[in-house]
Protein backbone atom coordinates (compact mmCIF):
# COMPACT_ATOMS: atom_id res chain seq x y z
CA UNK A 1 0.00 0.00 0.00
CA UNK A 2 1.36 3.24 -0.85
CA UNK A 3 2.14 5.75 1.94
CA UNK A 4 1.09 9.06 1.77
CA UNK A 5 4.90 11.28 2.39
CA UNK A 6 5.05 14.05 4.87
CA UNK A 7 4.55 17.77 4.05
CA UNK A 8 8.33 18.18 4.93
CA UNK A 9 9.58 15.54 2.56
CA UNK A 10 6.68 17.07 -0.36
CA UNK A 11 7.91 20.37 0.50
CA UNK A 12 11.85 19.31 0.10
CA UNK A 13 11.13 17.72 -3.70
CA UNK A 14 9.07 21.39 -4.29
CA UNK A 15 12.14 23.02 -2.74
CA UNK A 16 14.54 21.47 -5.09
CA UNK A 17 13.70 23.50 -7.91
CA UNK A 18 15.34 27.34 -5.97
CA UNK A 19 13.48 29.17 -9.39
CA UNK A 20 10.27 27.60 -9.10
CA UNK A 21 9.94 28.06 -5.78
CA UNK A 22 10.36 31.69 -5.71
CA UNK A 23 8.66 32.71 -7.85
CA UNK A 24 5.70 30.47 -6.44
CA UNK A 25 6.36 32.30 -3.64
CA UNK A 26 6.23 36.16 -5.07
CA UNK A 27 2.92 34.79 -7.53
CA UNK A 28 1.00 34.18 -4.49
CA UNK A 29 1.89 37.21 -2.66
CA UNK A 30 1.17 39.55 -5.70
CA UNK A 31 -2.67 37.53 -5.39
CA UNK A 32 -1.96 38.46 -1.39
CA UNK A 33 -1.37 42.55 -1.82
CA UNK A 34 -4.00 42.38 -4.41
CA UNK A 35 -6.39 41.25 -1.83
CA UNK A 36 -4.87 44.04 0.83
CA UNK A 37 -5.18 47.18 -1.55
CA UNK A 38 -9.05 45.87 -2.45
CA UNK A 39 -9.90 45.22 1.09
CA UNK A 40 -8.57 48.86 2.16
CA UNK A 41 -10.96 50.33 -0.15
CA UNK A 42 -13.89 49.67 2.13
CA UNK A 43 -13.90 51.70 5.22
CA UNK A 44 -16.27 48.54 6.91
CA UNK A 45 -14.34 45.76 5.58
CA UNK A 46 -13.77 44.86 9.43
CA UNK A 47 -17.34 45.14 9.72
CA UNK A 48 -17.93 42.57 7.21
CA UNK A 49 -16.15 40.20 8.32
CA UNK A 50 -17.63 40.08 11.70
CA UNK A 51 -20.68 39.96 10.26
CA UNK A 52 -19.74 37.17 8.25
CA UNK A 53 -18.42 35.51 11.21
CA UNK A 54 -21.53 35.53 13.54
CA UNK A 55 -23.85 34.71 10.28
CA UNK A 56 -21.71 31.41 10.04
CA UNK A 57 -21.68 31.20 14.17
CA UNK A 58 -25.73 31.16 13.91
CA UNK A 59 -25.71 28.72 10.41
CA UNK A 60 -23.33 26.43 12.44
CA UNK A 61 -25.60 26.79 16.05
CA UNK A 62 -29.18 25.90 14.07
CA UNK A 63 -27.30 23.78 11.03
CA UNK A 64 -30.29 21.02 11.50
CA UNK A 65 -33.34 23.39 11.49
CA UNK A 66 -31.41 25.20 7.87
CA UNK A 67 -30.81 22.24 6.36
CA UNK A 68 -34.86 20.72 6.67
CA UNK A 69 -36.18 24.25 5.87
CA UNK A 70 -33.42 24.57 2.82
CA UNK A 71 -34.67 21.39 1.99
CA UNK A 72 -38.00 22.16 2.23
CA UNK A 73 -38.16 25.56 0.06
CA UNK A 74 -35.95 23.94 -2.88
CA UNK A 75 -38.03 20.79 -3.33
CA UNK A 76 -40.95 23.41 -3.10
CA UNK A 77 -39.22 24.94 -6.69
CA UNK A 78 -39.02 21.66 -7.74
CA UNK A 79 -35.61 21.12 -7.25
CA UNK A 80 -34.77 17.09 -6.13
CA UNK A 81 -32.90 17.09 -3.30
CA UNK A 82 -30.72 14.04 -2.22
CA UNK A 83 -28.62 13.74 0.91
CA UNK A 84 -25.04 11.97 1.39
CA UNK A 85 -23.15 10.85 4.21
CA UNK A 86 -20.13 10.48 2.71
CA UNK A 87 -18.01 10.56 -0.90
CA UNK A 88 -18.96 7.01 -1.82
CA UNK A 89 -23.00 8.04 -1.58
CA UNK A 90 -22.44 11.20 -3.36
CA UNK A 91 -20.49 9.64 -6.44
CA UNK A 92 -23.18 6.90 -6.35
CA UNK A 93 -26.05 9.77 -6.33
CA UNK A 94 -24.23 11.33 -9.28
CA UNK A 95 -24.32 7.75 -11.26
CA UNK A 96 -27.79 6.79 -10.45
CA UNK A 97 -28.86 10.20 -11.91
CA UNK A 98 -26.78 9.59 -15.40
CA UNK A 99 -27.38 6.42 -15.89
CA UNK A 100 -31.88 7.18 -15.09
CA UNK A 101 -31.35 9.87 -17.59
CA UNK A 102 -29.13 8.09 -19.98
CA UNK A 103 -26.32 10.49 -19.95
CA UNK A 104 -22.60 9.72 -21.02
CA UNK A 105 -21.39 13.07 -21.76
CA UNK A 106 -21.01 16.00 -19.02
CA UNK A 107 -19.21 19.10 -18.38
CA UNK A 108 -18.41 20.37 -14.59
CA UNK A 109 -17.77 23.72 -13.00
CA UNK A 110 -15.32 24.21 -10.03
CA UNK A 111 -16.18 22.34 -7.45
CA UNK A 112 -13.81 20.86 -4.37
CA UNK A 113 -16.79 19.28 -3.05
CA UNK A 114 -16.46 17.12 -6.12
CA UNK A 115 -12.75 16.57 -5.52
CA UNK A 116 -13.12 15.81 -2.40
CA UNK A 117 -15.29 12.85 -3.19
CA UNK A 118 -13.20 11.85 -6.09
CA UNK A 119 -16.11 12.16 -8.57
CA UNK A 120 -14.12 12.54 -11.91
CA UNK A 121 -11.68 8.85 -11.32
CA UNK A 122 -15.10 7.54 -10.20
CA UNK A 123 -17.03 8.49 -13.09
CA UNK A 124 -14.04 8.10 -15.68
CA UNK A 125 -13.62 4.74 -14.33
CA UNK A 126 -17.51 3.82 -15.33
CA UNK A 127 -16.71 4.78 -18.95
CA UNK A 128 -18.07 8.54 -18.44
CA UNK A 129 -16.35 11.51 -20.66
CA UNK A 130 -15.99 14.02 -17.99
CA UNK A 131 -15.06 17.37 -18.58
CA UNK A 132 -13.51 20.26 -16.25
CA UNK A 133 -14.63 23.67 -18.31
CA UNK A 134 -12.96 25.76 -15.71
CA UNK A 135 -9.67 26.91 -17.91
CA UNK A 136 -7.28 26.17 -14.54
CA UNK A 137 -8.99 23.07 -13.78
CA UNK A 138 -9.10 21.81 -17.58
CA UNK A 139 -5.10 22.21 -17.60
CA UNK A 140 -4.83 20.13 -14.86
CA UNK A 141 -7.01 17.74 -16.18
CA UNK A 142 -4.66 17.63 -19.15
CA UNK A 143 -1.54 17.24 -16.84
CA UNK A 144 -3.37 14.31 -14.87
CA UNK A 145 -2.64 16.76 -11.77
CA UNK A 146 -4.84 17.82 -9.18
CA UNK A 147 -5.69 21.27 -8.14
CA UNK A 148 -2.73 22.75 -6.12
CA UNK A 149 -5.04 25.38 -5.34
CA UNK A 150 -8.44 25.94 -4.21
CA UNK A 151 -8.97 29.13 -6.28
CA UNK A 152 -6.09 28.95 -8.77
CA UNK A 153 -6.16 25.18 -9.64
CA UNK A 154 -2.89 25.46 -11.92
CA UNK A 155 -0.98 27.99 -10.28
CA UNK A 156 1.30 25.80 -9.83
CA UNK A 157 2.22 25.90 -13.95
CA UNK A 158 4.13 28.24 -15.45
CA UNK A 159 3.03 29.70 -19.05
CA UNK A 160 5.51 27.91 -20.93
CA UNK A 161 4.43 24.63 -19.46
CA UNK A 162 1.10 25.58 -20.21
CA UNK A 163 1.84 25.93 -24.14
CA UNK A 164 3.35 22.50 -24.03
CA UNK A 165 0.40 20.78 -22.31
CA UNK A 166 -2.24 22.58 -24.66
CA UNK A 167 0.19 21.59 -27.59
CA UNK A 168 -0.05 18.13 -26.77
CA UNK A 169 -3.66 17.86 -26.02
CA UNK A 170 -5.34 20.80 -28.43
CA UNK A 171 -2.45 21.24 -31.08
CA UNK A 172 -1.53 24.45 -30.45
CA UNK A 173 1.88 25.70 -32.61
CA UNK A 174 4.82 24.49 -30.22
CA UNK A 175 6.09 26.49 -28.13
CA UNK A 176 3.38 28.87 -28.01
CA UNK A 177 2.48 30.43 -24.67
CA UNK A 178 0.99 33.80 -25.08
CA UNK A 179 -2.08 33.33 -22.58
CA UNK A 180 -4.67 35.45 -25.43
CA UNK A 181 -3.65 32.48 -27.78
CA UNK A 182 -3.96 29.80 -25.30
CA UNK A 183 -7.28 30.84 -24.00
CA UNK A 184 -8.98 31.59 -27.40
CA UNK A 185 -7.37 27.70 -28.05
CA UNK A 186 -9.06 26.57 -24.51
CA UNK A 187 -12.51 28.75 -25.61
CA UNK A 188 -13.43 26.76 -29.00
CA UNK A 189 -12.59 23.07 -27.58
CA UNK A 190 -15.12 23.22 -24.56
CA UNK A 191 -17.08 25.46 -26.74
CA UNK A 192 -17.57 22.03 -28.65
CA UNK A 193 -17.90 19.93 -24.87
CA UNK A 194 -20.64 22.57 -23.85
CA UNK A 195 -22.64 21.93 -27.20
CA UNK A 196 -22.13 18.48 -26.68
CA UNK A 197 -22.61 17.75 -23.45
CA UNK A 198 -26.44 16.42 -21.73
CA UNK A 199 -25.35 16.80 -18.27
CA UNK A 200 -23.81 19.39 -16.25
CA UNK A 201 -22.70 19.90 -12.82
CA UNK A 202 -21.96 22.56 -10.63
CA UNK A 203 -20.23 23.09 -6.59
CA UNK A 204 -22.51 25.17 -5.11
CA UNK A 205 -20.75 28.96 -2.85
CA UNK A 206 -24.00 29.72 -0.99
CA UNK A 207 -27.23 27.79 -0.47
CA UNK A 208 -29.61 30.18 0.73
CA UNK A 209 -32.10 28.45 3.51
CA UNK A 210 -34.92 31.20 2.85
CA UNK A 211 -35.69 30.40 -0.95
CA UNK A 212 -34.44 27.31 -1.36
CA UNK A 213 -31.94 28.37 -4.13
CA UNK A 214 -27.96 28.34 -4.30
CA UNK A 215 -25.32 30.65 -5.54
CA UNK A 216 -22.92 29.41 -7.74
CA UNK A 217 -19.13 32.03 -8.53
CA UNK A 218 -17.29 32.39 -11.39
CA UNK A 219 -15.01 34.48 -13.58
CA UNK A 220 -15.14 32.80 -16.95
CA UNK A 221 -19.18 32.02 -16.96
CA UNK A 222 -18.55 27.98 -17.72
CA UNK A 223 -20.81 27.10 -15.07
CA UNK A 224 -23.66 29.15 -16.80
CA UNK A 225 -22.85 27.93 -20.19
CA UNK A 226 -22.96 24.33 -18.86
CA UNK A 227 -26.27 24.70 -17.21
CA UNK A 228 -27.78 26.45 -19.91
CA UNK A 229 -27.21 24.31 -22.58
CA UNK A 230 -27.79 20.90 -20.49
CA UNK A 231 -31.12 19.15 -19.94
CA UNK A 232 -29.59 18.42 -16.35
CA UNK A 233 -28.44 19.93 -13.78
CA UNK A 234 -26.44 18.52 -10.86
CA UNK A 235 -25.58 20.97 -7.66
CA UNK A 236 -23.28 19.40 -5.20
CA UNK A 237 -23.02 20.64 -1.78
CA UNK A 238 -21.23 20.60 1.54
CA UNK A 239 -23.54 20.89 4.37
CA UNK A 240 -22.15 23.95 5.14
CA UNK A 241 -22.09 25.99 2.78
CA UNK A 242 -25.65 27.26 3.99
CA UNK A 243 -26.41 30.65 4.97
CA UNK A 244 -30.24 31.74 6.43
CA UNK A 245 -31.34 34.21 4.03
CA UNK A 246 -30.91 36.07 0.68
CA UNK A 247 -30.56 39.25 2.55
CA UNK A 248 -27.06 37.84 4.14
CA UNK A 249 -25.91 37.38 0.34
CA UNK A 250 -24.45 40.19 -0.14
CA UNK A 251 -22.23 40.26 3.09
CA UNK A 252 -20.23 37.18 1.59
CA UNK A 253 -20.33 38.57 -2.13
CA UNK A 254 -18.56 41.61 -1.15
CA UNK A 255 -15.86 39.07 0.97
CA UNK A 256 -15.58 36.35 -1.60
CA UNK A 257 -13.46 37.65 -4.65
CA UNK A 258 -11.59 40.91 -2.58
CA UNK A 259 -10.13 37.88 -0.29
CA UNK A 260 -9.52 35.41 -3.01
CA UNK A 261 -8.02 37.37 -5.90
CA UNK A 262 -8.45 41.40 -5.06
CA UNK A 263 -11.87 41.60 -7.61
CA UNK A 264 -14.97 43.64 -6.37
CA UNK A 265 -16.85 40.81 -7.61
CA UNK A 266 -16.79 37.78 -9.18
CA UNK A 267 -17.34 38.16 -12.93
CA UNK A 268 -20.45 36.24 -12.52
CA UNK A 269 -22.95 35.12 -9.74
CA UNK A 270 -25.66 32.78 -10.39
CA UNK A 271 -27.93 32.22 -8.87
CA UNK A 272 -30.44 28.85 -9.38
CA UNK A 273 -33.76 28.18 -8.21
CA UNK A 274 -35.66 25.92 -9.80
CA UNK A 275 -35.30 24.05 -12.89
CA UNK A 276 -36.34 25.30 -16.59
CA UNK A 277 -39.47 23.93 -17.99
CA UNK A 278 -38.91 20.36 -19.58
CA UNK A 279 -35.78 19.98 -17.77
CA UNK A 280 -33.96 18.50 -14.41
CA UNK A 281 -32.64 20.06 -11.48
CA UNK A 282 -30.77 17.82 -8.55
CA UNK A 283 -29.66 18.98 -5.51
CA UNK A 284 -26.74 16.77 -3.84
CA UNK A 285 -26.06 17.74 0.41
CA UNK A 286 -23.26 15.81 1.36
CA UNK A 287 -21.68 15.34 4.99
CA UNK A 288 -18.40 13.06 4.40
CA UNK A 289 -17.20 14.29 7.99
CA UNK A 290 -18.70 17.55 8.44
CA UNK A 291 -21.33 16.38 11.12
CA UNK A 292 -17.73 15.28 12.91
CA UNK A 293 -16.36 18.25 12.68
CA UNK A 294 -19.24 20.25 13.53
CA UNK A 295 -19.22 18.14 16.77
CA UNK A 296 -14.83 19.03 17.86
CA UNK A 297 -15.67 22.36 19.74
CA UNK A 298 -12.18 23.46 19.26
CA UNK A 299 -12.67 23.27 15.41
CA UNK A 300 -16.24 23.95 14.70
CA UNK A 301 -15.37 27.25 13.32
CA UNK A 302 -13.61 25.58 10.77
CA UNK A 303 -16.59 25.12 8.86
CA UNK A 304 -17.49 28.82 8.27
CA UNK A 305 -14.54 28.47 5.35
CA UNK A 306 -16.03 29.83 2.10
CA UNK A 307 -12.92 28.59 0.27
CA UNK A 308 -11.42 31.58 -0.92
CA UNK A 309 -7.91 31.05 -0.42
CA UNK A 310 -6.25 33.77 1.02
CA UNK A 311 -5.15 32.06 4.13
CA UNK A 312 -3.10 30.04 0.91
CA UNK A 313 -1.49 33.43 -0.60
CA UNK A 314 0.07 35.08 2.88
CA UNK A 315 0.89 31.16 4.44
CA UNK A 316 5.12 31.54 4.38
CA UNK A 317 4.60 27.96 4.35
CA UNK A 318 2.63 27.36 1.37
CA UNK A 319 4.02 29.77 -0.87
CA UNK A 320 7.15 28.55 -0.76
CA UNK A 321 6.28 24.64 -0.94
CA UNK A 322 3.02 24.33 -2.98
CA UNK A 323 -0.36 22.85 -2.38
CA UNK A 324 0.99 19.53 -3.17
CA UNK A 325 2.92 19.57 -0.57
CA UNK A 326 0.41 18.68 1.72
CA UNK A 327 -1.09 15.81 0.33
CA UNK A 328 -5.08 16.69 0.94
CA UNK A 329 -8.36 18.20 -1.24
CA UNK A 330 -7.69 21.43 0.42
CA UNK A 331 -3.97 22.40 0.96
CA UNK A 332 -2.81 25.38 3.00
CA UNK A 333 -3.78 26.38 6.77
CA UNK A 334 -7.57 25.84 6.27
CA UNK A 335 -6.87 22.15 4.93
CA UNK A 336 -4.87 21.65 7.24
CA UNK A 337 -6.99 21.83 10.02
CA UNK A 338 -10.00 20.75 8.00
CA UNK A 339 -7.85 17.38 6.93
CA UNK A 340 -6.91 15.88 9.97
CA UNK A 341 -10.63 15.79 10.76
CA UNK A 342 -11.20 13.23 8.00
CA UNK A 343 -7.75 11.04 8.41
CA UNK A 344 -5.70 12.00 11.28
CA UNK A 345 -3.16 9.13 10.50
CA UNK A 346 -2.69 10.56 7.14
CA UNK A 347 -2.66 13.81 7.86
CA UNK A 348 -0.82 14.40 11.07
CA UNK A 349 2.02 16.19 9.73
CA UNK A 350 -0.31 19.16 8.13
CA UNK A 351 -0.92 21.59 11.90
CA UNK A 352 3.27 21.29 11.94
CA UNK A 353 3.68 22.78 8.47
CA UNK A 354 2.82 26.41 9.93
CA UNK A 355 4.61 28.89 11.47
CA UNK A 356 1.82 29.89 13.99
CA UNK A 357 2.07 33.38 12.46
CA UNK A 358 -1.40 34.12 12.25
CA UNK A 359 -1.31 36.01 9.17
CA UNK A 360 -3.90 33.07 7.80
CA UNK A 361 -6.23 34.19 10.79
CA UNK A 362 -6.12 37.77 9.73
CA UNK A 363 -6.89 37.55 6.16
CA UNK A 364 -9.77 35.12 6.87
CA UNK A 365 -12.73 36.97 5.66
CA UNK A 366 -14.86 34.81 8.23
CA UNK A 367 -12.40 35.24 11.34
CA UNK A 368 -11.34 31.89 11.72
CA UNK A 369 -8.92 31.52 14.42
CA UNK A 370 -6.77 29.41 11.94
CA UNK A 371 -3.22 29.45 13.98
CA UNK A 372 -4.90 28.67 17.08
CA UNK A 373 -6.51 25.51 15.70
CA UNK A 374 -3.20 24.63 14.29
CA UNK A 375 -2.00 24.73 17.58
CA UNK A 376 -4.64 23.10 19.26
CA UNK A 377 -4.31 20.19 16.37
CA UNK A 378 -0.63 19.65 16.99
CA UNK A 379 -1.68 19.03 21.09
CA UNK A 380 -4.14 16.00 19.87
CA UNK A 381 -1.72 15.07 17.53
CA UNK A 382 1.13 14.34 19.65
CA UNK A 383 -1.38 13.00 22.77
CA UNK A 384 -2.78 10.27 20.30
CA UNK A 385 -0.46 10.57 17.70
CA UNK A 386 2.69 8.60 17.01
CA UNK A 387 5.23 11.11 17.57
CA UNK A 388 8.88 10.67 16.38
CA UNK A 389 11.09 8.60 19.40
CA UNK A 390 13.57 12.32 18.45
CA UNK A 391 10.67 14.78 18.94
CA UNK A 392 10.06 13.00 22.06
CA UNK A 393 12.85 13.20 23.63
CA UNK A 394 13.47 16.72 22.68
CA UNK A 395 9.98 17.75 23.91
CA UNK A 396 11.06 16.16 27.38
CA UNK A 397 14.42 17.67 27.45
CA UNK A 398 13.37 21.60 26.34
CA UNK A 399 10.09 21.18 29.04
CA UNK A 400 12.71 20.27 31.60
CA UNK A 401 14.50 23.16 31.12
CA UNK A 402 12.20 25.58 30.93
CA UNK A 403 10.68 24.23 33.65
CA UNK A 404 14.30 24.86 35.82
CA UNK A 405 15.40 28.66 35.71
CA UNK A 406 18.94 27.71 36.91
CA UNK A 407 18.96 25.25 34.42
CA UNK A 408 17.54 27.17 31.95
CA UNK A 409 19.82 30.13 32.45
CA UNK A 410 22.86 27.85 33.01
CA UNK A 411 22.03 26.65 28.95
CA UNK A 412 21.18 29.38 27.63
CA UNK A 413 24.77 30.96 28.55
CA UNK A 414 26.79 27.85 27.33
CA UNK A 415 24.39 27.76 23.84
CA UNK A 416 25.72 31.73 23.35
CA UNK A 417 29.57 31.00 24.48
CA UNK A 418 29.28 27.61 22.42
CA UNK A 419 28.20 29.55 19.52
CA UNK A 420 30.02 32.04 19.27
CA UNK A 421 33.26 29.89 19.39
CA UNK A 422 32.17 27.13 17.08
CA UNK A 423 33.86 26.66 13.39
CA UNK A 424 30.71 27.54 10.87
CA UNK A 425 30.73 24.34 9.77
CA UNK A 426 29.39 23.19 13.13
CA UNK A 427 26.32 25.14 13.26
CA UNK A 428 25.71 24.79 9.22
CA UNK A 429 25.94 21.62 7.73
CA UNK A 430 23.52 19.01 6.46
CA UNK A 431 21.67 18.26 10.02
CA UNK A 432 20.76 21.93 9.88
CA UNK A 433 17.94 22.48 7.70
CA UNK A 434 17.69 25.76 8.68
CA UNK A 435 20.76 26.62 8.16
CA UNK A 436 20.29 26.41 4.43
CA UNK A 437 18.48 29.28 3.76
CA UNK A 438 19.00 31.42 7.23
CA UNK A 439 21.88 32.66 8.89
CA UNK A 440 21.24 33.13 12.48
CA UNK A 441 21.47 36.57 14.13
CA UNK A 442 24.82 37.75 16.15
CA UNK A 443 24.98 36.03 19.42
CA UNK A 444 24.42 38.05 22.17
CA UNK A 445 27.17 38.92 24.75
CA UNK A 446 24.87 38.15 27.77
CA UNK A 447 20.93 37.05 27.82
CA UNK A 448 17.50 39.49 28.43
CA UNK A 449 17.77 38.52 32.22
CA UNK A 450 21.50 39.44 32.72
CA UNK A 451 20.90 42.89 30.73
CA UNK A 452 17.58 44.04 32.83
CA UNK A 453 19.39 43.57 35.96
CA UNK A 454 22.31 45.66 35.05
CA UNK A 455 20.04 48.01 33.97
CA UNK A 456 16.56 47.70 35.15
CA UNK A 457 17.59 51.39 37.83
CA UNK A 458 18.03 53.35 34.90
Amino acid sequence: MKTTPTHAAAAEEFLKDGERSHWHDDTLWHVRSKRDLSAQKIPEWEQLRTNASQIKDHVLSNLDQLLLQFEKNAAKNGIEVLWAKDADEHNQHVLRILEENQVKNLVKSKSILTEECGLNHFLEDKGYDVVDTDLGERIIQFNKQVPSHIVMPAIHLKKKEIGDIFHEHLGTDEGADDPAYLTEAARQHLRQKFIQAKAAITGVNFGIAETGGFVVCTNEGNADMGTHLADLHIACMGIEKLIPRAADLGVFLRLLARSATGQSITNYTSHFHRPREGKKMYLILVDNGRTDQLGREDFRNSLKCIRCGACMNTCPIYRRSSGFSYGSTVPGPIGSILSPGMDLKKHSTLPFASTLCGSCTNVCPVKINIHEQLYKWRQVITKEGPAQPSKKWAMRFGGNVMSKPKLFDMMGNLARKSLSISPRGFVYNSFNAWGKHRELPEVPKESFKEWYRKNRKQ
